[in-house]
Formats: C-alpha cells, sequence, structure tokens
C-alpha cells in the first residue's frame, strides 16, 4: 500500500486557523488557553473521527497551524521556549477534545526536543533550527521491546536497518527519530532524519480499539543513511559516545520525561470524559423513577451527585500530583542543561519516582473515570453515535505500554527502602 492510498482526514477543513492562529502566544497562559483552543476545535468531531479512523493528516496540520508544535522550542528560531511544565499542562488540555492529538502532541514534544537531552550543544541547536523554523512535526520509531535496529558505519555515514512493531505519528510525520545499535559495539545512536524517503516504509496496519488517530503502526527501515555528524552525542572523529554527553544522568531523562507525557494524556483524556459526561447527564439523561425516591432530574439523583463528586476529586489530586512532578523535572531541565554533569544518579532518580507516582494514579483513576462514566449516563449514552466509549478506548490501549505493576513494584523499593531506580527504557 502506498501512501496515496491511504485514507486521510482533509488538511482544508483547518484552512481557516492559520491566519486566526497566525501569532504565537507570549505567555503560558496564553500557550494553555491556544491548547484549550485546539481541544474545542478537535471535540466537535471527535467520535465521528475516531470511527472513521482516517490518518491524521488534517489534525496534525491544525497544530501546526496552532503553534503548539513550537511551544517548547528556542525563541530565537520562532518558537514559544516554555518549559516542560507548561508543554505537559498544553498536551493535557489537547487530549481533553481528542486522545490522539493529544497523544501525538505529547510524542512530538519528546522526540523533538531528544537532541536536547542525548546530543552535544551544536547538534541542539542545529536540529532545533530546523525544527523550529520549518514547523515540522516529529514521530519516532523507537520502541525498546522490537529487535534494536542495526546500525553499521559506512564511511562518513551509519546505516540503519531493521523494524519497528509501534511507530508512533511517522506516516504524518516530517522527520522520523531512528534508534539503534551500532555493529559489534551495544551502543545505541540515536538520529533525525526526513520521513519521506525511499527506505522508511510504513506499514499502515494501525486498527486498534482506542487511539485510532496516532498512526502508531509498524515501520520498515531500509538502509537508511545518516552522517556521522548527525548520531546524536557522538564524537563524529573517533565514532564513539561523548561521554560528557552520554555517560551521564542528564541523557537518561529522555525515559522519566516521556513517561511523564504518557500520563498527562491520560489525565487529560479522563478529564474530558467527566466532561463530556456531565453535558450529556445534564442534557439527555434520565432520572430513575423505580427507586423509591424519585426525583425529577437526574441531577437531582443522589448516586448521580455522588460519583461526578467523587471522580472530580481524584481528578484534582491526580493533576496536583502531574503539575508537582511536571514541575520537578522542569526544575532538573533549568539548572542542569547548561551543565549536564552536574545532575546527579539520586537525583534523576528521585524525579522518575515523583514521576511514577503519577503514571500509577493516573492509570489507576483514568480507568475507573472513563469506565464509570457509563453509570451516571445511562444505557443510551452506550450508542456509538454519542461516543463516549472513545474515552475508555484511548485510556485502555496505551496503559498497557508498560506494566503500571512494575511502577507500583519500583514505588514500593523507593519507601521501603530508599532505593532510587537505575535507568532503563521504562524508567
Amino acid at each position: 500500500m502506498t501512501q496515496s492510498d491511504v485514507p486521510a482526514t482533509d488538511p482544508a477543513v483547518y484552512d481557516s486557523y492559520q491566519a486566526k492562529w497566525s501569532a504565537l502566544p507570549d505567555t503560558a497562559d496564553a500557550w494553555l488557553a491556544r491548547a484549550r483552543e485546539v481541544a474545542q476545535v478537535l471535540g466537535q468531531d471527535a467520535a465521528q473521527r475516531d470511527q472513521e479512523n482516517k490518518s491524521p493528516r488534517a489534525e496534525v496540520v491544525l497544530l501546526k497551524h496552532s503553534g503548539l508544535l513550537k511551544l517548547l522550542g528556542p525563541k530565537k528560531y520562532g518558537g514559544g521556549e516554555q518549559p516542560w511544565d507548561i508543554g505537559y499542562k498544553a498536551i493535557r488540555e489537547v487530549a481533553k477534545g481528542d486522545g490522539s492529538i493529544g497523544m501525538l502532541l505529547g510524542y512530538h514534544l519528546l522526540w523533538s526536543t531528544t537532541a536536547n537531552i542525548v546530543g552535544t550543544p551544536e547538534q541542539a541547536e542545529r536540529i532545533q533550527e530546523w525544527i523550529i523554523s520549518n514547523n515540522y512535526f516529529v514521530g519516532g520509531a523507537v520502541n525498546p521491546r522490537d529487535s534494536d535496529l542495526k546500525i553499521t558505519s559506512d564511511g562518513e555515514d551509519i546505516v540503519f536497518n531493521g523494524a519497528k512493531f509501534f511507530n508512533t505519528g511517522g506516516v504524518v510525520s516530517d522527520l522520523t527519530v531512528l534508534e539503534g545499535v551500532l555493529d559489534n559495539t551495544g551502543e545505541h545512536i540515536f538520529a533525525l532524519v526526513e520521513t519521506r524517503q525511499p527506505g522508511i516504509q510504513f506499514a499502515h496496519n494501525w486498527h486498534n480499539i482506542g487511539l485510532r488517530l496516532t498512526e502508531s503502526g509498524g515501520v520498515k527501515i531500509e538502509n537508511v543513511r545518516v552522517p556521522w555528524a548527525d548520531a546524536l552525542g557522538w564524537d563524529t572523529a573517533s565514532k564513539t559516545p561523548r561521554d560528557d554527553v552520554l555517560k551521564v544522568p542528564f541523557a537518561s531523562l529522555l525515559l522519566p520525561t516521556i513517561q511523564l507525557v504518557f500520563s498527562n494524556f491520560y489525565l487529560g483524556i479522563a478529564q474530558g470524559a467527566l466532561d463530556f459526561a456531565s453535558k450529556y447527564t445534564v442534557t439527555s439523561t434520565r432520572a430513575w423513577p423505580f427507586g423509591g425516591d424519585n426525583k425529577d432530574s437526574p441531577t437531582e439523583e443522589f448516586y448521580i451527585l455522588e460519583r461526578y463528586g467523587n471522580f472530580f476529586a481524584h481528578l484534582r489530586a491526580a493533576e496536583a500530583l502531574a503539575d508537582r512532578a511536571g514541575n520537578e523535572l522542569a526544575t532538573l531541565y533549568s539548572q542542569h542543561s547548561d551543565n549536564r554533569p552536574g545532575l546527579t544518579s539520586q537525583q534523576r532518580g528521585e524525579v522518575a519516582e515523583w514521576i511514577a507516582s503519577v503514571k500509577v494514579v493516573t492509570t489507576d483513576v483514568g480507568l475507573r473515570v472513563t469506565s464509570g462514566v457509563f453509570e451516571v449516563t445511562g444505557a443510551r449514552a452506550t450508542s456509538l453515535k454519542v461516543g463516549l466509549d472513545r474515552f475508555w478506548r484511548d485510556i485502555r490501549t496505551h496503559t498497557l505500554h508498560d506494566p503500571v505493576a512494575y511502577k507500583n513494584r519500583e514505588l514500593g523499593r523507593y519507601a521501603l527502602l530508599g532505593e532510587v531506580p537505575e535507568p532503563s527504557w521504562y524508567t
């Protein structure tokens, strides 16, 4: 199947927003207001788009029009230069309207800043200018549970070969992050490449129950060449990893950073479900007439008020925890981006445990809220036309990414023994 054969949404439907959002927001509050505007646009037909399951070309263009792809980028290249805690809140806001697009935004913000974490300062500057000045959307062919891509050295280039079962956003991306192992070394290399090239072949097989507009299907990588100069964090002369870039705890911040991306779109999806359900309850749910304490309106029903209050309280608590973790991580970046060796393993580990806590709580609360809202909306809310089911399907799909049981165990060792986790692909 070629790219032209894949059904896709039409970017022209969002043409008017290019002029409407021609200027970037200039404060943190304005950026979050922009994210809420995007969520409102997406929420208008989210259920229909979810069921149609078309490649989200239009939705990515909407993100480009909004400026949100540039939120973390340097101002000197046309970015918003906001810290990660604002990035996380923006992801959450977009996910309230459409979980798939909130996820795409989150993955993009992570992959577009990869060079800031594992690249040299020169690489980070060059790649940030490349991404932000072109308003590129970035996907990633990085799935640690698959076999690593094989990398071979060929003169001044490295060559990637292999396949990944999952590849979020790649089909609709401008750039793709590749990651693999250099032959006979065991050393990993990250690099960004242009997506539209013959050696990147998408399977177009993403047809899952949730997050249906994320294009998270498989990809084959065949003889994709990258200059050694673009091997993030590597010394081009010696062709070895730079100790001051890749052999320090700072480089491993990539993993807790994306784990907190996950938790924030879980939280946004759950908050969106509660908001969507509450509107449905007020307008369409009927009071139960056979309980012996009959009410005229569903909003007078004790069990409905009790459930909404309980869901609301737990989501508020999860949001407070997510904000605290976001602040902790943003502080590490602020303090150590210009002094990477200064970050200790203990500091990195303690922030990872804040983030693990958020993962546990948002998984538990998100699944509970997105399934529980049916109890307070009624049988008619199960109609596909209503689309309330998409919130649960979205959270259920991604919370299987890595078993939350291991996060609970990790937190148990931290609480009981004071042990911070060793960096891994999931911690």
